[in-house]
């Protein structure tokens, strides 16, 4: 079975909620990059998203877009980013998803994505600005591969179009808590609660809630209303804050352990 199904499974088990993290792969550079994502699934990661580094990511605040570019300098691409999955498959079972831009998948190869990503053990594959009425070349080529296609719903998003969404989805539906693109701050709780239930009472995949989740007390507040919380710009925030500190990968932890414990408080 898909690790991605297995830690939902096993989580709901024991009553607990995912943490999703995002890290760009390769930001600061490499080696660090890959000491940090260990560090946080030790620490209480439940599903790793590794951002393949893109020179536009339309979909990114400004926080990401710097780790792009960070990591675009010391020569990341998709190809390292799937050498840093298969690197991190050797030391952990944490599902791993890869987040991307089309541009990347298309110039590399469907077929050829489809057969590295399984052979680096990649579970999951979320391409932001690929619509499932497009997905049909990549859905057909990931077949057999057992890795699924996330996708993304918005705050406008209706039940029609929800519907189309999760058909040929697999893993978790990645629910966007509040318009505009990537980063901290101006959450409305009451509102996100809202939508989050109407999402939750039709869609079959775990509902995981991302953008502007970043401290204890938004984990905290939002936990219960969904099946995960996915966090990516604050931990972006630490690793920009502290390019050239050797206990990097222990900041990074914390937050994730300061995340894990409000959500199971």
């Amino acid at each position: 079975m898909n690790r991605i199904d297995t830690t939902f499974q096993k989580l709901a088990a024991q009553n607990k909620k995912a943490l999703v993290g995002f890290i760009s792969a390769g930001d600061p550079d490499y080696a660090t990059s890959l000491e940090i994502i260990k560090s946080a699934c030790s620490a209480g990661l439940d599903i790793i998203e590794l951002g393949v580094p893109f020179s536009d990511p339309t979909c990114d605040g400004p926080v990401i877009q710097r780790a792009s570019q960070r990591a675009l300098k010391t020569g990341a691409s998709l190809t390292s980013t799937l050498r840093l999955a298969s690197d991190l498959r050797k030391v952990t079972d944490t599902p791993i998803v890869m987040f991307s831009y089309y541009n990347p998948v298309f110039k590399y190869g469907l077929e050829r994505l489809a057969h590295d990503a399984k052979a680096a053990g990649v579970d999951g594959m979320l391409v932001v600005d690929l619509p499932p009425e497009e997905a049909g070349p990549l859905s057909k080529a990931l077949e057999g591969t057992d890795i699924h296609i996330i996708r993304l719903a918005a705050p406008t998003t209706t039940p029609e179009r929800l519907k189309k969404l999760v058909n040929g989805a697999g893993g978790f539906l990645y629910l966007i808590s509040r318009l505009g693109v990537t980063g901290t701050g101006g959450l409305d709780f009451d509102e996100i609660r809202k939508h989050a239930a109407q999402v939750k009472a039709v869609s079959p995949l775990p509902v995981c809630l991302g953008f502007g989740i970043s401290t204890g007390e938004d984990a905290r507040a939002l936990a219960p209303s969904a099946d995960g919380l996915i966090v990516g710009s604050a931990f972006e925030k630490i690793i920009e804050a502290n390019l050239r500190s050797p206990d990097l990968p222990i900041r990074v932890a914390a937050l994730v352990r300061e995340l894990r414990a409000a959500m199971d408080g």
